[in-house]
């Protein structure tokens, strides 16, 4: 079972959309929170436990989920699929995206593993 974390800023649009585009494949289970003070689903130590994939929108997600969380994430590979913040939740061109970038890590047929 593949476990997908995605984190992008405030949880509103681009990662919750993950979540629920990613939730209906076939053995993968997600989970999705943001790295902002307001964020509607704020990142948690044991959500990076639960991931066996972590999917940030920007590079400089990366940067602060590695500052706040290095510890934890000592044995974890962080994708970032570069989605700017200007899609709505469930947009189908976020939708279609997530999926292309995402999709090739968590499709269970494809041999690529993080």
């Amino acid at each position: 079972m593949k476990r997908a974390l995605f984190i992008c800023s405030r949880n509103r649009l681009r990662s919750p959309t993950a979540e629920q585009v990613f939730a209906g494949w076939p053995g993968v289970e997600t989970d999705s929170a943001g790295l902002a003070d307001d964020a509607e689903t704020l990142l948690e130590p044991e959500q990076i436990q639960w991931a066996t994939h972590i999917f940030v929108m920007e590079k400089r997600h990366r940067r602060i989920l590695t500052s706040r969380f290095g510890k934890q994430l000592q044995d974890k590979r962080i994708v970032c699929l570069d989605i700017p913040d200007n899609y709505q939740f469930m947009q189908p061109a976020l939708i279609t995206l997530l999926e292309k970038r995402a999709g090739l890590y968590l499709n269970t047929t494809s041999s690529t593993s993080l």
